[in-house]
C-alpha cells in the first residue's frame, strides 16, 4: 500500500455542498471525499509505513433538524467519522463544511466560535464525566468559558434549566457523578452538550453502555429536545432497531466507506446493498410471525491496513461479479428511479426484493 496521504481530486466547490435547498432544510453539514489514515509502523528495519484506513473517502450531508443515522459493524470507522467532523481529530484529506463554511482550514482560534455549534454526547456516561466536580461545574463549565452568562446568578439559573430540560431535578447540581445511575449520567452528558445552545450534535453510541429499560427514555429524550430546540443529529450505533426509530435517514459503512444510503424506511423495507441485508438478516425479531431475511455471510471483516481491491467487500459477497467487483471500487450513487437512495455496489439487489421485515 502507498504511503502518500495527498488526496489529488479536484478542489471542491463550497457552495456545492451546502445546496440550494430551502433554509428550513438546508444542509447544515457536509463532507465530501473525507478520510482518515492512521499510520503503523511495519517493523523495526522496514522503512515502509502502512496505514490503518479508518475512514476512506466518505461523503454525507446532515440537515438543519435532521436526524442521520450512522451504522455498521464495530472498527468500521463510525466514531472516528464523527470526531473528524467536529475536528476533534484531523483529517488526512477531504472536507468539512459547517452550514457553508469549509472549516478544515480554521486555526483553533477561528474555530471556537463554531464550538458552541456543534457538540458531542459519548458513549460512556461513566467515564465522559470528571469525578471530581459537581454537576453545577460539569454543565457550567462551557457557559463560563463561551462567557454566555454575564454573573453567576445567571450562569446558576442556566444549569438549572438545562437539567430540568434532560429531566433532573435542580437538586442534582450539588451531586458528583458517582452518586447517580448510568442512566442519570448520560442526562447530565446531554445537559453539558446543550449548555453552549449547538445546532448539530454528534451522538456516538449514547445508549450502547446502558441498561435496556433506561435506552428508549435516553432516545425519547434526544427526540424531544430535537424537536424543541431544532437540532441536527449524527446518530451514530450498531442497534439497528433504535437507529430506525430514531433516523430520518441511515447511511450504512464497511470498511471506512459508506455503502449505502437512504431515507430510513426506504433503507429497511428495500435494502439494496448485500451487506446491509446481512446486517438486517443478524436483527432479532421480536414477532415469531414475521417473515426473518436470510442472508449466509462467509469470512471475516478484511483488515484495514490491507483492504481488498475493488470492492472491499467482494471477498464475503454472495451477489460478487468476478473480474469487476474484485478489480473496480464502485462509487456512492443514486440508484436509478429511487430518489435520494444511494449504493455502492455493481450488482445490488433489485428493489422488488424485500428488507428485513
Amino acid at each position: 500500500m502507498t504511503s502518500s496521504l495527498e488526496d489529488d481530486s479536484a478542489p471542491i466547490d463550497v457552495s456545492e455542498l451546502a445546496g440550494d435547498e430551502p433554509q428550513k432544510r438546508r444542509t447544515l453539514v457536509a463532507t465530501d471525499r473525507l478520510a482518515k489514515y492512521f499510520p503503523v509502523e511495519a517493523g523495526l528495519f522496514s522503512r515502509t509505513t502502512n496505514f490503518v484506513r479508518a475512514v476512506d473517502g466518505v461523503s454525507i450531508k446532515v440537515r438543519r433538524g435532521e436526524t442521520l443515522g450512522l451504522v455498521g459493524e464495530s472498527g468500521c470507522g463510525k466514531s472516528t467519522l464523527g470526531r473528524l467532523i467536529l475536528r476533534l481529530v484531523e483529517p488526512s484529506y477531504g472536507r468539512v463544511v459547517y452550514d457553508g463554511r469549509d472549516i478544515l482550514h480554521l486555526s483553533q482560534s477561528q474555530m471556537r466560535p463554531l464550538r458552541r455549534r456543534m457538540q458531542v454526547i459519548f458513549q460512556d456516561p461513566y467515564s465522559s464525566l470528571n469525578p471530581r466536580m459537581t454537576v453545577r461545574e460539569i454543565v457550567g463549565e462551557a457557559i463560563r468559558i463561551h462567557k454566555l452568562a454575564p454573573t453567576r446568578r445567571d450562569e446558576e439559573a442556566m444549569v438549572v434549566d438545562l437539567l430540568r430540560k434532560v429531566g433532573l431535578r435542580a437538586e442534582a447540581r450539588d451531586l458528583y457523578p458517582h452518586e447517580f445511575s448510568g442512566g442519570q449520567r448520560q442526562r447530565i452528558g446531554i445537559a453539558r452538550a446543550l449548555a453552549v445552545q449547538p445546532e448539530f450534535i454528534v451522538c456516538d453510541e449514547p445508549i450502547s453502555a446502558l441498561d435496556v429499560s433506561i435506552q428508549a427514555q435516553i432516545v425519547n429524550l434526544l427526540q424531544d429536545l430535537q424537536e424543541q430546540l431544532g437540532l441536527s443529529y449524527l446518530f451514530i450505533s450498531h442497534d439497528l432497531k433504535v437507529v430506525e426509530h430514531v433516523s430520518h435517514r441511515v447511511a450504512v459503512m464497511y470498511l471506512g466507506k459508506i455503502v449505502e444510503q437512504a431515507a430510513s424506511r426506504a433503507l429497511y423495507e428495500h435494502a439494496r446493498h448485500p451487506y446491509t441485508r446481512a446486517l438486517f438478516a443478524a436483527m432479532p425479531v421480536a414477532d415469531p410471525g414475521r417473515r426473518k431475511l436470510r442472508v449466509l455471510l462467509e469470512g471475516d471483516v478484511p483488515s484495514p491496513i490491507n483492504p481488498p481491491t475493488g470492492c472491499a467487500f467482494h471477498p464475503r459477497c454472495p451477489r460478487i461479479v468476478k473480474g469487476k467487483c474484485d478489480v473496480d471500487t464502485p462509487t456512492l450513487d443514486e440508484v436509478l428511479g429511487a430518489s435520494g437512495h444511494k449504493v455502492a455496489c455493481f450488482n445490488p439487489h433489485p428493489h422488488d426484493q424485500d428488507g428485513p421485515s
